[in-house]
């Protein structure tokens, strides 16, 4: 007997039932294309589609893609730097957050793109080409770079595309080229400017407040970034200047991979002095391979494809694990170390730290992330050269070899010791039954692995306040006393013997070390939750060691997160809200004015709402771009004065020559200014001095004059220094803004006015008004109005909530926030981990007087 279906339908059902139904889904579907035609689809042009879909190209909109647009700058420099054409790169981040990124490469080529002029109808500079258009670059062929990190084409172009502004400086040819852009539009064509000796590019540009929900880069995320890049590229250059705190670091590293593995092992205790190096080159595929032991547990293994970070490995990684583990197994046989004893891979990688940096022209990653090396070929070479180099080695060095080996069996010990412990625990839960979980948990009903969540409390006080407030249904709760061991100065058998460790591995169930297995999990989030206080920290990072070590398969996974609770309170009448930050606290207070407020001009004009709500979100980078302005020395009432009334823009660039001062609005302006006195400007530069300064720039001191230049130096009185004020252009765009909106510059000014008390602006809030003077205190009184009626309470975290609390705002997975822990910077995480875990003392007191006045909120 056949189930019944659409083309053999049952014998009791009339065949002209059927035919009614499949007539009536015919018209259903006709209907259904009736309304989906050519006008429901539409073309994007590159810019509007990166512009509308940036996470397609740099991650996200929040901190990892706003950082990722400086990176991808970066790497076009660094890639003339992998080309041997480029010696140095500079990166600045502004006090208005712009990024100027520098480097003394080719330059990009400036003459007219035949291709393109074709395409458009018009004369078009391979600058602008490569400024504006997705998919045009030299990295698809290898005749500008034999091997680079990008491969697509996009990188310097969506970061102009995600930008407010971006302006960029090519000195090529004898000769300065610029361009300026907003929001990806070119100002006009490119301009051929004055003479110079330079040659590279300089590229800056402001992140679109419009796309990204953050607006200030981290000092330590780009300086950790950069340094790496150093590391990778020995020889250059690369300097790191933050204007917003005066820092100014400089990565140059001659031995390259020889001084990171250096680094990494800085807060540990190597068993052999010498870092062990390789480098070659077989079949147009370089390598380079540095190595050290250290008394550490763990396994510290960075690989890299074309400065790429392969967090997931691929076949040069293979290939290298695969020679050491041979290669080790056959020198200990040989000498007889080994008798009963087989050791693993896992026996001979404890506590070794390396470095696998390669060179590849036709990379195959697999994934878009490029985060695992595909090539096979690559697997062969690493293979055999490492095998071959590291037999010599070790018959060249005995006592290294036989300290390596050594190190390897106690390691083989200790798995084996673990290996017993598991079993222990595991004879414990089958004679327990019911699975054997730990007293202390208290389980959720659920056995729907993909609801369920563990939580991670501290303290059995803590545990009991978690206890009520849970959600019993989907929501386990698993107290630990104290501090738990510190995992990453163990090794596994002792690690296993700490009580703690022991209840989350029975609890948890995914196995430990080697064993794991991620589907046996029993709970798909495991939250850590403790107080925001030291203690609370200190735990936290404990438990992120102890997961980042003997539980990575969990992280990896994204299955381990961490509890924010809220920093404040708001009760407004019978109503009760949490808010997690400072930023959040003052947007709501924002929010909160808006909804019921109105603001009078000096027309006596009331703007509220959709209008009112516009001239604020305005008012807010404008305001960031001022006060950088001011910082400067450079109020905003005299700058004012400056404006250019043709354009209502105020002068970007400012021009010094003895004790003239002169101010522009386009770099244009300038060099028609200079080349009129038959002066040569010296720019601002953060290279490093080479040389002697000629003709505004830093040169070598035997490098002769290019052609056309002049051969003596100006007089020191007469030469011209020329300042740009990356912030003003922010400012130039708000106003433009504001313009929109019926106000002018003079409205950020204060005025003078005779015969009136009157305020110049009124806020009003129902029988509440604010005089103004300005538009500058409109935030900050729109602000003040929202908190007006709100009881606002600031607490530090959860030891201070009751049960109810507790679940309203980190249980309640309707109300809270917690922060998914994830494995994409786990170089980072490991370097932390070995400062703050580490037993030499001198790293960690570094890292305290390095990062002691950035402490917040410290509860003492």
């Amino acid at each position: 007997m056949t189930e019944p279906n659409e083309s053999n339908p049952p014998e009791d059902q009339p065949t002209g039932d059927v035919e009614n139904k499949e007539a009536a889904k015919q018209a259903e579907q006709a209907k259904a294309n009736s309304e989906y035609g050519a006008t429901d689809l539409e073309h994007l042009s590159d810019l509007e589609h990166v512009r509308e879909r940036p996470s397609m190209y740099i991650g996200d909109r929040s901190t990892r893609g706003f950082h990722h647009l400086v990176y991808e700058v970066v790497d076009n420099s660094i890639d003339e730097a992998m080309a041997e054409f480029a010696s140095s790169v500079i990166v600045t981040v502004h006090n208005d957050n712009s990024v100027t990124v520098e480097d003394d490469g080719r330059g990009i080529p400036v003459d007219r793109h035949p291709q393109l002029s074709e395409q458009v109808g018009r004369d078009v500079s391979t600058l602008e080409g490569v400024m504006t258009v997705l998919k045009f670059g030299g990295k698809f062929s290898k005749g500008a770079y034999q091997t680079s990190g990008g491969l697509h084409g996009v990188g310097v172009t969506v970061v102009n595309f995600l930008s407010e502004w971006c302006e960029v400086e090519v000195y090529r040819d004898g000769f300065v080229w610029q361009q300026e852009y907003e929001r990806g539009v070119p100002q006009g064509p490119v301009q051929k400017g004055q003479p110079t000796k330079k040659r590279g590019t300089k590229t800056t540009f402001k992140p679109d407040g419009q796309i990204f929900n953050v607006s200030k880069f981290n000092h330590d995320t780009l300086a950790k970034r950069l340094q790496e890049l150093a590391f990778l590229n020995r020889g250059v250059m690369i300097i790191f200047v933050d204007e917003r705190t005066g820092d100014r670091d400089e990565f140059k590293y001659e031995k390259g991979i020889i001084e990171y593995v250096e680094h990494l092992n800085r807060a540990t205790n190597a068993l052999h002095p010498d870092v062990i190096y390789l480098n070659g080159i077989t079949e147009g595929v370089g390598y380079e391979i540095a190595l050290q032991y250290s008394e550490e547990y763990t396994e510290n293994l960075h690989s890299y494809v074309n400065n790429i970070n392969t967090h997931e490995g691929g076949t040069h990684v293979s290939g290298f694990k695969t020679a050491l583990t041979r290669t080790l197994n056959n020198y200990a046989k040989k000498e007889n170390m080994v008798k009963d004893m087989a050791l693993s891979g896992d026996d001979f990688r404890e506590g070794l730290t390396v470095i696998i940096n390669t060179r590849i022209p036709e990379p195959q990653f697999e994934g878009q992330t490029k985060t695992k090396l595909g090539n096979s070929e690559v697997e062969g070479f690493v293979n055999s050269a490492f095998g071959e180099f590291f037999n010599k080695y070790l018959e060249e060095n005995p006592k290294v070899a036989k300290i390596i080996v050594r190190k390897a069996m106690l390691a083989g010990q200790a798995r084996e010791a673990a290996r017993k412990a598991r079993d222990l625990l595991r004879n414990r839960k089958d004679a327990l039954g019911g699975g054997g979980m730990p007293g202390k948990l208290r389980d959720c009903i659920s056995k729907e692995m993909e609801r369920c969540e563990l939580f991670l409390v501290e303290g059995d006080s803590a545990g009991g306040s978690a206890e009520g407030g849970r959600l019993r249904d989907f929501q386990a709760i698993l107290p630990l006393r104290g501090k738990i061991l510190n995992a990453y100065k163990a090794r596994e058998d002792k690690v296993l013997a700490n009580e703690e460790v022991r209840s989350m591995f029975q609890a948890i169930g995914i196995g430990i070390g080697a064993e794991q297995d991620i589907n046996k999990r029993r709970y798909n989030k495991v939250v850590i939750m403790t107080d925001a206080d030291v203690d609370g920290s200190h735990i936290r990072t404990l438990l992120l060691s102890f997961f980042y070590r003997q539980m990575n398969e969990l992280v990896a996974g994204g299955h381990v997160y961490v509890a924010q609770p809220p920093l404040f309170r708001v009760l407004h009448k019978k109503q009760t809200r949490y808010v997690q930050t400072e930023e959040e606290m003052k947007t709501q207070l924002l929010e909160n004015g808006l909804a019921d407020c109105a603001f009078v001009d000096e027309n006596d004009e009331m703007i509220e709402g959709e209008k009112m709500e516009k001239l604020c979100r305005t008012l807010a980078p404008l305001e960031e771009a001022i006060v950088a302005l001011e910082r400067r020395g450079i109020g905003l009432k005299i700058h004012a004065v400056r404006m250019d009334p043709t354009t209502n823009k105020l002068p970007v660039f400012r021009l010094v020559i003895g004790r003239e001062d002169h101010w522009f609005v386009s770099k244009k302006e300038v060099d028609a200014f200079l080349e009129e006195r038959g002066l040569l400007a010296e720019p601002e530069s953060n290279l490093p001095e080479a040389g002697p300064i000629v003709d505004g720039e830093v040169v070598d001191s035997d490098a002769p004059a290019s052609e056309g230049q002049p051969e003596a130096e100006q007089d020191p009185s007469e030469v011209p220094h020329v300042t740009e004020l990356h912030e003003v252009r922010t400012i130039n765009i708000k106003l433009s803004e504001l313009a929109e909106l019926g106000f002018d510059i003079q409205a950020l000014i204060p005025q003078e006015r005779t015969g009136s008390t009157e305020s110049r602006y009124t806020l009003r809030r129902g029988e509440t008004e604010t005089g103004l003077e300005d538009l500058r205190g409109l935030l900050a009184a729109v602000r003040s109005a929202g908190e007006r009626g709100l009881q606002v309470t600031r607490f530090k975290g959860l030891g201070e909530m009751n049960p109810e609390e507790l679940r309203e705002t980190t249980l309640d997975p309707q109300n809270r926030t917690l922060m998914q822990v994830t494995m994409s910077d786990a170089s980072a995480a490991d370097d932390m981990f070995r400062i703050l875990m580490g037993d030499k003392v001198e790293p960690r007191r570094e890292f305290i007087e390095k990062h002691a006045l950035d402490v917040r909120n410290l509860d003492v």
